[in-house]
This record gives structure tokens, sequence and C-alpha cells, in this order.
């Protein structure tokens, strides 16, 4: 009876998995901020990968680490760059996985912001300028959709990103290619392991000025619009479990997807607690996800998702 009016309901087609590609050879490193999640070179992903497809988890998300920074993130349009190269490897070995880029340039900037920095920076009180990083925004989104990226989601959060993609991969013929936008991401203190699997800590200051206040929920509903308005097709929260209430807000106001990013440090709450024996990890993991797929998100991007996917795939053949 519980199974046959249960009004939510969590599927293997819910889950994006995250990966992290490092240009390089011979890498397989487990991070240890986040047990069980590790960072490849791109001659040690197949089996990752084998595996992914196997439990039937539709997409993935591609997060690069290169070996030269510069203070414009240059790399990130380089067409032989190490996301390029992935995108590319992956589209002709697993052709029916979904391949979504992370658009950004945290990863690729020696200072560890998100654009570029004007003035003397943003520790003097300077900040990111908009307008310059929205260029080469555009011109990182266009090298990914050459190299045969399915999606793109551009996460930086500076204003007019998504106009500025969307007239730029129209204007090369890939009107055809969807945006995931970062629609509403907090400046938020869980984001912490992830800066360790990506090496994108801010060398100086934080990303207070461009990231939204934990505090703001109208915001976010205006954060969407624009991003709505300038052509989003899926609509992304950043984090997941402490902004529940803003994934509901999106979901009854918007037709587009909803999506929400499970981050890392919600990642590794439950696998330090489970190791600690203070909580049943795999139940936890589960009613956590399961909340967010009540709060109405479509997608979920979770390092969860193998976990997860296993247990699903377990209860459906009992």
């Amino acid at each position: 009876m519980r199974r046959l009016v249960r009004e939510t309901k969590l599927s293997v087609d819910d889950f994006i998995y995250p990966l992290f590609i490092e240009e390089g050879k011979d890498i397989e490193t487990e991070i240890s901020s986040m047990p069980g999640i590790k960072r490849f070179s791109l001659d040690k992903l197949s089996p990752e990968l084998d595996e992914v497809t196997t439990l039937g988890i539709p997409a993935v998300l591609l997060f690069g680490i290169p070996k030269n920074k510069d203070s414009k993130g240059q790399e990130t349009w380089d067409d032989e760059g190490i996301i390029q190269k992935t995108i590319r490897f992956i589209k002709k070995d697993y052709p029916n996985l979904m391949v979504i880029s992370d658009v950004c340039f945290c990863e690729y900037t020696d200072h560890g912001h998100c654009g570029i920095i004007s003035g003397g920076g943003i520790i003097s009180g300077e900040d990111v300028d908009n307008d310059k990083t929205l260029t080469n925004i555009s011109k990182q989104a266009l090298s990914h959709a050459r190299a045969g990226v399915d999606m793109v989601a551009p996460s930086g959060m500076m204003d007019g990103t998504i106009a500025s993609v969307r007239a730029a991969l129209d204007g090369e013929g890939f009107s055809d290619l969807p945006v995931m936008a970062y629609s509403v991401k907090y400046a938020s203190a869980f984001y912490g392991p992830f800066r360790d699997a990506a090496d994108s800590a801010p060398s100086f200051g934080d990303r207070n000025t461009y990231q939204m206040d934990p505090a703001n929920r109208r915001e976010g509903m205006h954060k969407a619009k624009f991003d709505s308005d300038e052509g989003a097709d899926i609509l992304m929260v950043k984090p997941a479990l402490s902004y529940l209430d803003i994934i509901s807000d999106l979901k009854a106001e918007f037709d587009q997807p909803i999506a929400c990013y499970n981050v890392s440090g919600e990642y590794a709450m439950i696998k330090a607690a489970e190791k600690q024996g203070w909580i049943d990890g795999p139940r936890v993991m589960m009613e956590s996800l399961l909340s967010m797929k009540r709060a109405g998100a479509d997608i979920i991007i979770t390092y969860f998702a193998k976990d997860a996917a296993r247990l699903l795939h377990n209860k459906t053949s009992q």
C-alpha cells in the first residue's frame, strides 16, 4: 500500500554524476575530503565511465583541472584543452552518455576566481569584471560546443551570462545546444571539499561579491527570472539541502526543468558521519535525495549518483 500511494519517487534517471578530469597521465587520486570520489586523467577514465553507464546514470558533468593556469583562464577555450579532449573521448566511446560541461574559470585561473579581476583585486575592494568575463565565457562555451558537448552549464554567476552564451552558440550554428544555468548559486560554506577536488580555492578574498547571500530568498527568484528570460533551458539551485525552499519556489514559478546540485559538503558530511557510525549512511543518503525530489527538483547533480543507483537497482530486482 505504501508503494501504491507514494507521492514522490526517486529514479536513476534523475541523476547527473560529476567527474573531475585532471590533465596528465596515470592519475587516479581519491579526494580525501570526498571519500569514493576521484580525480582521473583521461587514460584512467574508462572504468569509471563503464560503471556509470552500467548503472544507467544518464549524464555526467565535467570539471577540468589543467596543468597551466593564468589570470584569465585561457585554457578554458583551448580546443585541445583537457575538457575538450574529454568531451570528444566520451562522445566517441560512450555515445549514449549525455555530456554536460561546467563553464567557469575558477579551476583555470591562478587567482581562483570566476573571471577576470578588475583593478587591484577583490582583497583591495575591487571585483570580477563582469562584462570582460562574459566575452571569455562565450569563448569557452563555443569551444565545448565544437568538441561535441551535449549541454553547457555556465556556473560563474556573472550577470548576462545566459544571454551572452546563447547568442554566441546561436551565432555559430549551435542553436539546438541546451544551456543549464546555475541560476541561484549561494555563497555557501558547503563548497569546501569541491575546492580541494578542483584546485579552485580563491587565493585571496572570497566569492561573496558575485554569489548570492544565503539570507536572500526573493533575490533567487529574480536571478532565475533573468536566466529564464535570457533563454536558459534548465534552471539550477546550488546547494540543495539548505535551499529546498528555493527549489520549491522555482518549481512553482517556472516551466523549465529545475535542477539542484547536491554539493560536496553535503556529500562529505554524510560520508563522515557514516564512517563514525553515527548514522545509517545509505538511508540518510536516500532520504536526502528524496527531499530534493519532493521539493521539486527534476534533476539532481550528486556525488551519490553511483551509490544511489546501486540501491535503486537492488530494490527493483527484489
